[in-house]
Order: structure tokens, then sequence, then C-alpha cells
């Protein structure tokens, strides 16, 4: 990983935080040092218990278990995701990652919980050598352009349509 590139897992469909994940197991089991930083997400999810077990790989949460209103989200949800991007810019700068994960920070720009210039600004300033993995659905047209691969998940058919409820092991 010399250069260090910038991957994005977007769109509607199921897949992108369990992608990036994969990549940053992959990346960890090569010996590299991986962290993803979740917005937007407090609920301890399946894949975090086994992530727990997995040397170089660590993580942290900036999010509480509630969806946010996107017309009006609460200050404590602005506070998360500021406190998750100031810890994203302090690791970034720190260059001690081999690779970061940014886990639904699309979401968090696109419900303005971190302006879009800020995430492009901490792209451009990405050190030589680290990977940085941009999830979430909404990605903006200027994240895609200024990223190495980008990935787009899309729904075709999913039991939800059905009522299926989530379930613990695949959807959460």
């Amino acid at each position: 990983m010399d250069k260090g590139y910038i991957h994005v897992y977007t769109g509607p469909g199921k897949g992108k935080t369990t992608s990036a994940i994969g990549l940053g197991i992959r990346a960890a089991g090569a010996g590299n040092k991986v962290h993803m930083i979740q917005f937007m997400k407090g609920r301890k999810y399946c894949e975090l218990n086994i992530l727990d077990d997995i040397n170089n790989f660590t993580y942290s949460q900036h999010g509480r278990d509630e969806f946010v209103d996107k017309k009006n989200p609460e200050q404590i949800d602005i506070d998360l995701a500021r406190k998750g991007f100031e810890h994203a810019k302090k690791l970034i700068r720190s260059k001690k990652y081999d690779m970061i994960i940014l886990d639904e920070i699309n979401v968090a720009v696109d419900f303005n919980l971190i302006k879009i210039d800020e995430l492009l600004d901490l792209i451009q300033e990405k050190p030589v050598g680290l990977e940085l993995i941009i999830t979430g659905r909404y990605a903006k047209k200027d994240i895609i352009k200024n990223s190495d691969y980008v990935t787009e998940m899309l729904e075709i058919k999913h039991p939800y349509k059905k009522g299926v409820e989530a379930r613990r092991g695949c959807e959460y």
C-alpha cells in the first residue's frame, strides 16, 4: 500500500460497511494497522463483536442508537458527528494507521452534520501510503471524483420489501 488510495462504497444496496470491514480485515491480516470510525452509529452491530479479536483492527463509534432526522437533526447528533470528524482528522494526521475507514460519513455529509468541503479537504491532505475508505449512501459527486475506487451497491431485491425484519447476523 505504498501510494494509498481512496475507496468509496456507496449506493442504496446492502453491504457497504461489510465490504469496508472485509477490506480492513484483509489489511489487518497483512499486518497493517486499521481503524474504523463509525458516524451516526451507536449500536454494537454483530460485526463489531469479532473485530475485538482481530489484531491491528480498532474502531470507534460517534453516534446514537437512534435514527437522525435529516431535516432537523438534534444537537447531540451534530456534536457526535463533529467529534467523530475531529477524531478522524487526528488519526489521519498522526500517520499511525495504514488504513482508516470513515463508515457512514457520506450520510453524515448528506444530513449536513459534516460539511462536504471539510471532507474534501481531509481527502486532499491524506498522507501518501494511507488507504482511506469512505462509506455510506449519497456519496457526493466531488467525493466520487476525488476517489480511486468507487463501488455502488444496488438493491435489486431484498426480503425487507416483503415485510421481513432485519435479521441478527445478516442485516445487523
